[in-house]
């Protein structure tokens, strides 16, 4: 039995996924790995890391300034905890520093798509299409987008931010619905904004979209109702530009979304 300790050079390390919640801090876990993680790459080993692994890398600060991939939900933790990252969080894999030896995968599958690239780079193309055939890797050319769903956290900080949250959950499909949550919340429209961007993260009407897209795909799941129709219930009186919208927040369209997803909600699991 060995530790890191132990392991005083290597070609590649790899920081694999881990329980961290999205709503606590995910500083000070890992002092002791992160020092470890910064010799070996300053000993030219590749570092890699899968799901939330990436907020190892992060503050061992080896994604300082550079692009990264992780969990599309840690989103929000990357921005408050590590904004010197750019969160890529609709990517499946991000190479980046120094000859890419910072090689960062999205969510937990993302590891059979890193575990090809690494085979890929470290072995070549012929050893990587065996390992792919024999264990059936497909990849994930969709990347994250359609899997991903919004983290709907009230926010503590600014009460009147959180009460307006509390009501646009309600009633997203409400015409204007940015200029009902000014009116609600006593301020210029300016200043709500301001504020809005700052306890969300989001501009106010980015804020709708998502709760919108949201909703729209709880319903492309469950029920048989049109695309029109459902673009209709969230919100969206122009079916066409519900499409596009949608292509852009979830990755598929409608239609394709529905199919991908639909079967799975009614236990038809079979391709």
């Amino acid at each position: 039995k060995s530790g890191i300790a132990d392991v005083l050079d290597t070609d590649v390390a790899l920081v694999c996924d881990m329980y961290t919640p999205i709503n606590v801090s995910p500083l000070g876990r890992y002092p002791a790995e992160m020092a470890w993680l910064r010799r070996m790459h300053d000993n030219g080993a590749i570092i890699a890391s899968v799901c939330s692994g990436s907020l190892v890398l992060a503050e061992a600060g080896l994604l300082d300034g550079l692009e990264a991939s992780g969990h599309w939900a840690y989103r929000e933790v990357f921005r408050e905890y590590f904004p010197q990252v750019r969160l890529r969080d609709n990517a499946i894999l991000t190479l980046a520093g120094e000859d890419q030896r910072i090689v960062t995968a999205g969510g937990v599958t993302s590891w059979q798509d890193l575990a090809i690239y690494l085979i890929t780079r470290l072995c070549g193309p012929e050893a990587a299409i065996k390992a792919a055939k024999v264990h059936v890797i497909t990849g994930h050319s969709d990347g994250q987008l359609p899997f991903a769903a919004m983290a709907r956290l009230l926010q503590q900080s600014d009460a009147v931010i959180g009460d307006c949250q509390i009501w646009i959950a309600e009633n997203y499909a409400t015409p204007n619905p940015v200029a009902q949550m000014a009116e609600r919340s006593g301020l210029k429209p300016r200043t709500f904004t301001r504020r809005f961007r700052a306890a969300t993260g989001y501009q106010p009407m980015e804020y709708v979209h998502a709760i919108r897209i949201e909703e729209a795909k709880q319903l492309l799941e469950t029920e048989e109702s049109s695309i029109e129709d459902v673009g209709h219930q969230v919100g969206y009186e122009d079916p066409a530009s519900f499409r596009r919208l949608f292509r852009r927040k979830a990755g598929l369209t409608p239609a394709g979304y529905r199919k991908r997803f639909a079967r799975l909600t009614a236990g038809e699991l079979h391709y």
